[in-house]
């Protein structure tokens, strides 16, 4: 099998990992975590959310969380070689980040995102996908002028919670939509589990033959059914060489209850147990590829001990089976 000698791998927790979390995760926890991440390695960490704050109040400390990290004496030499992402679904939001740019404390990216399934995408978006991508095409050139790199995502690539099945190739139009208005990488993301690890082979490999470079595209997905790490394998495999995810495998739909309240956010969940649910964990990807012979560009052994933190930050055990058990040891395995 031929697998990719090096891969980026960028985590997401701070954002996507804590926006599922029942209870407000305190900002100086967000900004530990963050910089943890930065001295061990990682190059991509998604920041915050830029929406508001009412429908994700996860998100509520965004600026302040921004402004705390900018301005750390712990990373701050590092971050020039650091991409920080905010989501920016709508038009507030990247005006928001735009103005946080301009002042001097703001990403460096920011995220759009469009589903294929058309309910899928009002559901996240709150408007039309004819219209969402109207919106897009004004406003990604104002980013870009801004200084901004943007990430189009596309999700329910390989299913939809809400529709069900999706067309696969539709997806690789909207890559190429993404690219044609201006974005400079594409995301493609399972946000709910419903990829198998055939199929993931099957679309990164049409990925592959409609682009021929992995480089602009990131391969996003989740293991609510456990086979998170079997369609890492499988993207592996297919070529891919950009990866994202979480500590623990935390995260997943915004959280609609929040602290003791009750969040309209994006609605029920659409999971059957909310608590069962979250993308690939970080740990066991690094530890895995590792073991493969995969460069990885981390401190595994550091990147075991923050995932050890973030399970007190959190307040329970989390899907991570190397929190548990560790590397595989030297002396069994054979590495040096």
């Amino acid at each position: 099998m031929n697998y990719p000698k090096k891969v980026t791998i960028g985590d997401i927790t701070v954002r996507d990992g804590f926006q599922h979390e029942e209870k407000f995760i305190p900002t100086e926890a967000k900004l530990w975590l963050a910089e943890q991440l930065i001295l061990a390695g990682f190059k991509h960490i998604e920041v915050t959310n830029f929406g508001n704050p009412k429908g994700m109040p996860q998100f509520k400390d965004a600026d302040m969380l921004f402004k705390k990290l900018r301005s750390s004496k712990k990373v701050k030499d590092l971050l020039d070689d650091v991409s920080l992402t905010a989501i920016t679904i709508r038009e507030r939001a990247i005006e928001r980040a735009i103005n946080a740019r301009k002042e001097g404390y703001g990403p460096d990216r920011i995220l759009l995102m469009v589903s294929t399934s058309e309910s899928h995408h009002r559901t996240n978006s709150g408007i039309s996908l004819d219209d969402y991508w109207e919106m897009c095409e004004k406003w990604i050139p104002k980013a870009r002028d801004a200084g901004l790199k943007v990430n189009g995502t596309v999700s329910t690539i390989w299913g939809c919670p809400i529709e069900g099945p999706t067309e696969m190739g539709k997806a690789i139009e909207f890559a190429k939509r993404w690219l044609d208005i201006g974005a400079t990488d594409v995301e493609h993301a399972d946000h709910d589990g419903s990829a198998s690890p055939d199929r993931v082979y099957k679309y990164y490999s049409m990925l592959l033959d409609a682009f021929g470079s992995p480089n602009k595209h990131i391969v996003h997905l989740h293991t609510t059914r456990g086979w998170g790490l079997a369609n890492v394998l499988a993207a592996l495999q297919a070529g891919m060489t950009n990866y994202e995810s979480t500590m623990g495998g935390i995260g997943g739909q915004p959280a609609n209850f929040v602290d003791g309240v009750p969040v309209t956010g994006t609605g029920s969940y659409y999971y059957k147990d909310p608590n069962v649910t979250g993308l690939n964990s970080t740990e066991d990807m690094v530890v895995m590829m590792d073991e493969m012979g995969i460069d990885t560009g981390v401190d595994v052994d550091k990147v075991l001990e923050i995932g050890k933190m973030v399970e007190r930050i959190v307040g329970r055990d989390l899907r991570s089976e190397s929190i548990r058990n560790g590397r595989i040891p030297k002396e069994l395995s054979g590495r040096k």
